[in-house]
C-alpha cells in the first residue's frame, strides 16, 4: 500500500509539473494561455522557440522539440564550455524577483558521485564532462514561511550521446537508493525519478522528473523536494528545489518550472 501511494503521489506531482510547465512563455516567464488539455512542455517548461517537426511518426506531436545546435557553438574545449555554463546560468534576480544568493553561492569544476551507500560527495569532473557549473540560490524566510533551498546546474558534455548517457543513469540512482545522504545533515528519502513522455516536452531533447522528501537544518520536519533535468544536445540542465515550512509540492514545482525553462532558453540561445 505504501508504494502504492507513492506511485499515486509522483503521478500526481509529474502531471503538475507538466501542467504548470505549459504556463511557461519562451523565456521562461508565465504566459497567459494553457493548451485546453492542461498538458504543455514537460520537464523545465517552454524555454525556447518551439519548431514544428518533420517527422511522420503518428506517435510523435506535431511540435514536438526540434532543434540541432550550430555546430560551431558547441564548446569543443574547457574554456567555451565554461563560458557557455555561466551565460546559462540564473543569478538570483534572473529566476524570480525576491530570491537571494545561498552560502556557498557557487560551485564549479567538481562532480558529484553517489556511493555505493548512497551517499554523495564531491570529485574531479569526469573524461566526458568540459565543465560542469551550479549557483545556488534561495527564496529567503518571511511570513511564517520557511527558506527554500535552490539550485540550478549547467554541464557541457564532450558530446551529445556523453549528455544523453548522464539522464540515463541519473533515473538509475534513485532506483538504487530511494534514500540519500546530501552531507552536512541533509537527507533526501522516498526518491522517484522518471522521463517524462516525448510528446510532452517541447524545449528539450529529453526531461526527466524527480520527487522525495527532504529534511535538514532549520528544515522544521520532512519537506518537499522535486528536482528536474533537460537535454540540449550536449548540455544538460538541473533544477532542485528544496521545500520549506509554509510551502506546497505546487509552488516547488512551479519554482522548478520557471528556473528550468529559462535555463533550456538560455542554452539554446547559446548554441544557436
Amino acid at each position: 500500500m505504501h508504494e502504492a501511494c507513492r506511485s499515486v503521489a509522483m503521478g500526481t506531482a509529474v502531471a503538475l509539473a507538466v501542467t504548470v510547465l505549459a504556463a511557461c512563455g519562451g523565456d521562461g516567464s508565465a504566459s497567459e494561455k494553457t493548451d485546453g488539455d492542461g498538458k504543455g512542455s514537460s520537464g523545465t517548461g517552454a524555454g525556447g522557440p518551439v519548431k514544428n517537426s518533420p517527422s511522420a511518426d503518428p506517435q510523435q506531436s506535431d511540435d514536438a522539440y526540434d532543434f540541432t545546435p550550430d555546430p560551431k557553438k558547441v564548446p569543443k574545449n574547457a574554456a567555451q564550455a565554461r563560458e557557455l555554463s555561466r551565460s546559462a546560468a540564473l543569478a538570483p534576480a534572473d529566476w524570480t524577483p525576491g530570491m537571494v544568493k545561498h552560502d556557498p553561492y557557487e560551485t564549479a569544476g567538481t562532480w558529484p558521485v553517489l556511493a555505493d551507500s548512497c551517499v554523495w560527495s564531491r570529485g574531479g569532473l569526469p573524461q566526458h564532462v568540459l565543465d560542469s557549473y551550479t549557483r545556488r540560490i534561495d527564496v529567503p524566510a518571511k511570513g511564517g514561511k520557511g527558506r527554500v533551498q535552490g539550485s540550478v546546474t549547467v554541464t557541457v558534455h564532450r558530446t551529445t550521446e556523453d549528455a544523453d548517457r548522464e539522464m540515463k543513469d541519473t533515473v538509475q540512482e534513485s532506483f538504487r537508493c530511494p534514500g540519500q545522504d546530501l552531507g552536512g545533515g541533509q537527507r533526501l528519502d522516498g526518491l522517484m525519478s522518471m522521463h517524462l513522455d516525448q510528446k510532452d516536452i517541447k524545449n528539450a531533447d529529453a526531461t526527466l522528473f524527480e520527487a522525495g522528501k527532504y529534511t535538514g537544518a532549520g528544515s522544521g520536519g520532512k519537506q518537499e523536494y522535486v528536482w528536474t533535468k533537460s537535454r540540449i544536445g550536449p548540455v544538460t540542465t538541473a533544477v532542485s528545489v528544496k521545500g520549506a515550512r509554509g510551502y506546497e509540492t505546487t509552488d516547488l514545482v512551479r519554482l522548478a518550472a520557471e528556473a528550468g525553462a529559462k535555463l533550456l532558453y538560455r542554452v539554446e540561445t547559446e548554441l544557436k
